[in-house]
């Protein structure tokens, strides 16, 4: 497992529990830096033709259930993909503001949230890709799997001070 880090503090981490780290340069680092030149850098740091597969697991999506990671791998390779990623149902009455007015996305007024037509959201769980895709600038491709996650993890995604609490109080209250 590789852990790819400009934060000494995150280094010292991943070292003691084993893994390896690839100092990434400041200038892939930072809040706006995409996911995808981090992986790029990682394949050219390893400068491994073998690579096969890139297993990404976003630090901001820490909580998994147990056999996700074998479920979606045994479907990657069974549907031989080039690439597959974790999606979740939504069950929201969703819509727009426009000039002051609600605008109902994918529903009509009055229409019960059971009977809502099926969308899904890309959780950021688990993504799956060959290593030829990351090198040519996806991580997920056209042809991506899509792989239905229905757990309370989920729903955690830390961006936020109250993210991690509510991402606490899941770990802390909820089995996986």
């Amino acid at each position: 497992m590789y852990v790819s880090t400009d934060d000494e503090n995150i280094k010292k981490i991943a070292i003691d529990y084993g893994a390896l780290v690839i100092d990434r340069p400041q200038s892939l680092s930072g809040d706006l830096e995409p996911t995808i030149s981090t992986l790029q850098h990682v394949l050219a740091e390893l400068d491994d033709a073998a690579i096969e597969t890139v297993v990404l697991l976003q630090p901001t999506n820490p909580l998994r259930p147990e056999i996700l990671f074998k479920k979606v791998f045994i479907e990657f390779k069974a549907k031989n993909c080039t690439s597959v990623f974790t999606v979740t149902r939504n069950h929201d009455k969703l819509g727009k503001i426009v000039n002051n007015t609600f605008v109902p996305f994918n529903y009509t007024p009055g229409q019960r949230s059971q009977d809502l037509e099926p969308l899904y959201y890309e959780n950021g769980l688990l993504y799956i890709t060959t290593a030829n895709a990351i090198r040519d600038g996806s991580i997920m491709t056209e042809d991506a799997l899509p792989f239905v996650v229905e757990h309370p993890f989920s729903k955690v995604d830390i961006d936020t001070q109250e993210d991690l609490e509510y991402a606490e109080y899941v770990f802390n209250n909820i089995t996986s």
